[in-house]
């Protein structure tokens, strides 16, 4: 049956705060710690998050070794041929935009920053194949900078627990920015996004499992339940990964 939410969820501010602490007990680490994306360096994360897109973090790793090792750089990316690109991704779906993308982002970065991935979310942003989420990724992940990612996971657990009824994830990340320390955004985003994989599946959520079930306004739980701290959680990302998504 449906409960009742908690007085917590009254104030937003103290809710978002409530959620963080326990999602960071049940997924320890920094936002660098909890990236499943395989990578070395600021460039090699930009490259796997537009790769990520509609394709798993699985396959993104699966792919990067030898994207790299071929064209782990700017300067050697944007010098390749774009068929070779293509076959390279080409399991990681849409891979001609993302070829496109890639060739079009690491010319940017040689025409415009001499070859190194900028670090204000304005200029991120204007690179090709580079939106808010990507770009929330790099400065989080490879820049320990504030920036809060907002995917689906994200946007469905803050609607669900009460922290937002916004549907548009430019303006989740805004009303989330607004209520969580700046150094911990990222780490949250990426908790998050583990907790909804694991956890608060989109059509079956495991409240029963839920370390968040007695302050979620959308918890369905029998009377007298008592939320899960779900130990085997925190054995890591990697588990979470194994997790539905």
């Amino acid at each position: 049956m449906a409960r009742s939410p908690s007085t917590l969820s009254s104030n937003i501010e103290e809710l978002a705060r409530e959620v963080s602490t326990r999602l960071a007990a049940e997924y320890p680490g920094s936002a660098r710690d909890l990236c499943a994306l395989d990578h070395d360096g600021a460039f090699q994360l930009l490259v796997a998050t537009i790769l990520s897109a509609q394709c798993t973090d699985e396959r993104v790793n699966s792919v990067t070794p030898a994207l790299f090792a071929r064209y782990g750089s700017p300067e050697l990316m944007a010098a390749a041929s774009r068929s070779d690109l293509e076959e390279l991704i080409k399991s990681t779906g849409f891979f001609r935009n993302k070829a496109a993308s890639l060739l079009g982002m690491s010319q940017a970065l040689l025409n415009n920053f001499a070859g190194e991935v900028p670090h204000p979310i304005e200029q991120l942003v204007r690179l090709p194949g580079v939106g808010r989420k990507t770009a929330n990724v790099v400065r989080s992940v490879a820049f320990s900078e504030p920036g809060l990612p907002v995917d689906t996971h994200v946007g469905r657990l803050s609607r669900r627990i009460g922290l937002v009824s916004d549907h548009d994830p430019v303006k989740v990340e805004h009303r989330l920015t607004a209520v969580l320390p700046p150094d911990g955004t990222g780490a949250f985003s990426l908790r998050m996004i583990l907790h909804g994989r694991a956890v608060c599946r989109a059509r079956a959520p495991r409240c029963a499992d839920c370390c968040l079930a007695d302050i979620c306004q959308s918890a369905e739980l029998p009377e007298g339940h008592e939320p899960s701290s779900r130990p085997s959680a925190k054995a890591g990302p990697r588990s979470a990964e194994a997790a539905q998504r």
